[in-house]
């Protein structure tokens, strides 16, 4: 062999191992799902072929659509809020005060913090009559406790409850993110912008936003393909019953495993699997190439 291809072999071989996972875990699952798609099969009678059947339920599915309009209403709510937040925190956390890494720590730790356990916590703490949120709005307000919101277990507002508690769950994640950006930040732009006579605000609106232009584009790239992913937020919050996670509450990725692994319908639920995966490739094509149009 020449040393060429002895070269080409040894960095096949660092790329084998990743690459085997990804074929075996998530290529082959992805061309199974898209070929299922077409079919009708509920794991234990003769596979049939569907054709476009599965999609054309789709849009005369009223749950489907409720699931597809949630989780949309979701990502519209996650994004904005904890782009403004982890920003927020990060400029006040990179400041030269004292006892700043202790801030840092306490706004990270959500992030790690179990999800099962923070969410029984938030669910009592949000529980309409026995908890201190209500209680204490009763107390500052007189308004009887029926009568105030009954957040995970009223429609009106379970979904800005869950939106919430993403962002408070996720900011300080980002928060991190956000730092490293501003690490990244020329001083020289500041001081070229104090000699003009710029004050705090238009230092941040014209220096700082547009240095940290990648870092935004990236973290909203993770929020908004996170955000419709979305699944173990919502099942702990709702206990993850029927009961409970109601059409209110119902989002793709929940629809997606209670059609294959409640209602055996692997054809139809593969169909909304692939739905999901055109929304996601779509958004992040799209703002690749927004990138690409504003790096210009």
């Amino acid at each position: 062999m020449t040393k060429k291809t002895k070269e080409m072999l040894v960095a096949y071989s660092f790329i084998a191992p990743n690459f085997l996972g990804f074929a075996v875990f998530t290529l082959v699952p992805l061309v199974f799902a898209l070929i299922l798609s077409f079919l009708k099969w509920d794991g234990a009678n003769p596979i049939e072929f569907a054709g476009w059947e599965n999609f054309i339920r789709l849009f005369n599915d009223p749950i489907f659509l409720r699931a597809l309009w949630n989780t949309i209403l979701y990502t519209g709510g996650v994004v904005p809020l904890t782009l403004a937040c982890s920003l927020f925190l990060a400029i006040v956390v990179n400041q030269k005060v004292k006892g700043r890494n202790f801030f840092r720590t306490v706004s990270f730790f959500p992030y790690v913090a179990s999800l099962v356990a923070v969410a029984a916590v938030w669910n009592f703490i949000f529980s309409p009559t026995r908890g201190p949120v209500n209680n204490l709005l009763n107390a500052l307000t007189g308004i009887p406790i029926e009568k105030l919101p009954g957040w995970a277990a009223d429609r009106h507002w379970a979904i800005p409850m869950v939106i919430f508690f993403s962002v408070w769950k996720n900011m300080g994640y980002y928060m991190v993110i956000y730092l490293a950006g501003l690490q990244g930040v020329n001083q020289e732009l500041y001081e070229a912008a104090n000699l003009d006579g710029a004050n705090g605000r238009q230092r941040f609106f014209h220096v700082t936003i547009p240095q940290l232009a990648p870092t935004t584009f990236f973290i909203m790239m993770m929020l908004i393909i996170s955000s419709f992913k979305v699944y173990d937020i919502f099942i702990n919050l709702f206990a993850g019953g029927d009961n409970q996670l109601t059409n209110t509450t119902r989002v793709l990725v929940y629809q997606i495993y209670n059609t294959a692994f409640r209602s055996l319908e692997y054809g139809y639920a593969s169909a909304i699997a692939m739905v999901l995966f055109a929304l996601v490739l779509g958004i992040t094509l799209i703002q690749f190439r927004g990138e690409k149009q504003f790096g210009k």
